[in-house]
């Protein structure tokens, strides 16, 4: 189970070859170390960066399905969906000051997601851009 940390330290097992997705998931991943970091009030204030931060990046990933007629797009953006439905949940646990099972996803649940998803879903998708 790699943890944000050490999937940044080990990046190019994570990077999918294509420049733009590889740079928005370093500023991801980064957002997670930093978020874990964050004690306190910090802490939900720096979940919600993250959230925001992985919506847009979504949102730009969906986009560029959407554009190249990427044949995966619904499973994906399920996938996608998925994800931001428990960061919206564990936000608002956050918030409300009940941080400690958000911080218990962010520093095992979100890493074993990416790692997934990187290596199949945004793999797939940065192989499709580029053949497009």
């Amino acid at each position: 189970m790699p943890t944000a940390q050490e999937m940044l330290a080990a990046f190019d097992r994570y990077a999918v070859g294509h420049a733009d997705m590889d740079h928005t998931h370093r500023e991801f991943l980064l957002l997670c170390i930093e978020t874990l970091q964050a004690q306190g009030p910090a802490f939900a204030e720096q979940f919600v960066r993250l959230f925001e931060h992985t919506r847009a990046h979504f949102a730009e990933e969906e986009a560029r399905m959407q554009a190249s007629a990427f044949p995966a797009l619904l499973e994906h953006r399920a996938d996608h969906q998925r994800t931001l439905g428990d960061m919206d949940r564990f936000a608002q646990r956050a918030a409300a000051g009940r941080g400690s099972m958000a911080r218990a996803w962010l520093s095992e649940s979100l890493p074993q997601w990416f790692a997934l998803h990187a290596r199949t879903m945004d793999s797939a998708l940065a192989a499709h851009l580029t053949r497009t």
